[in-house]
């Protein structure tokens, strides 16, 4: 299959009714509205709050509190529900970084319509309605457990053709990608859900079947010490039971007589605790430490 060729900053875009003044094709430092955005974006830590936001759709798809799924990488998860991800995400980003809704896109951006996109692949989707206007897209490498996110004008000519179906979502030309987006922020880690530290006899034994929950906590304590556990991660191992939240609290006095102290980000006195041993916890993390 031959290379697409596209158009090129001063040539004319293919679409008739292009946003661009002339319709003519800018690179991004030519492009007005791109740096108005890309001005406005500047007011955000962008890779700290896409990471919490991609955190919050990957625990929304796994719904390991029904499901006991930690993992999305698993042969449990079906292939259209990591393809979810992205779409939850778009909401997710409007949620954390406070964007408001605003038709005809998604939000608006120093008053300019701006499409919010993501991807678990290495393309994106672009529909009719967004061709030519300014996209923030976000791609998620799940293999590396990294992101990354860019800014680009999606010209229809940078577009693959499609099948001449103008109501056609079109992927974004790899030539148009390279040469005429704007990453908003370098590659970033995903934290990974700790339970993908266990082995697969520790995972036997944490959901074990017929274990009550003080037992299936004081064992992932056990053998994952010192490692942060989210509220998720919780209620992944509770999952089905009542009140796990209450439980995982309880385990406190348990632990300390097997030799461990397990600091609940529910109180302030374990918070501080925690980070004079060099954890950091939020209200709904927890942290086991040797009580030596």
């Amino acid at each position: 299959m031959s290379r697409l060729q596209i158009e090129a900053p001063g040539d004319v875009c293919l679409n008739p009714n292009c946003r661009a003044e002339g319709g003519v094709l800018r690179a991004p430092e030519g492009d007005e509205e791109l740096q108005a955005v890309l001005a406005e974006l500047g007011n955000y830590d962008l890779a700290s709050g896409y990471t919490e936001a991609i955190q919050a759709s990957i625990d929304y798809v796994l719904d390991g509190a029904r499901t006991w799924r930690f993992d999305l990488r698993s042969p449990d998860v079906h292939p259209g529900e990591r393809a979810s991800v992205g779409a939850k995400l778009e909401y997710e980003a409007q949620r954390v970084f406070g964007w408001q809704k605003v038709k005809p896109l998604d939000i608006e951006l120093a008053g300019i319509p701006v499409d919010i996109k993501a991807t678990v692949g290495k393309n994106w989707t672009i529909p009719t309605e967004a061709h030519c206007h300014l996209c923030i897209c976000t791609q998620i490498r799940l293999e590396e457990n990294i992101h990354r996110t860019l800014l680009i004008r999606t010209h229809r000519s940078w577009l693959h053709r499609g099948d001449g179906n103008n109501d056609g979502k079109r992927g974004i030309a790899a030539e148009a990608k390279n040469n005429w987006s704007v990453p908003l922020y370098d590659w970033t880690p995903i934290p990974i859900n700790p339970l993908t530290l266990l082995t697969e006899t520790q995972i036997e034994a944490v959901f074990e079947e017929g274990a009550g929950q003080e037992v299936r906590l004081l064992r992932l304590f056990d053998y994952l010490p010192g490692v942060v556990i989210g509220r998720s991660v919780i209620l992944t191992v509770c999952a089905g039971r009542k009140d796990p939240m209450r439980r995982a609290r309880a385990v406190k006095d348990r632990a300390a007589a097997r030799g461990q102290i397990v600091l609940v980000g529910t109180w302030l006195a374990d918070r501080a605790q925690a980070q004079e041993c060099g954890f950091e916890i939020g209200p709904e993390d927890w942290v086991a430490i040797p009580a030596s």
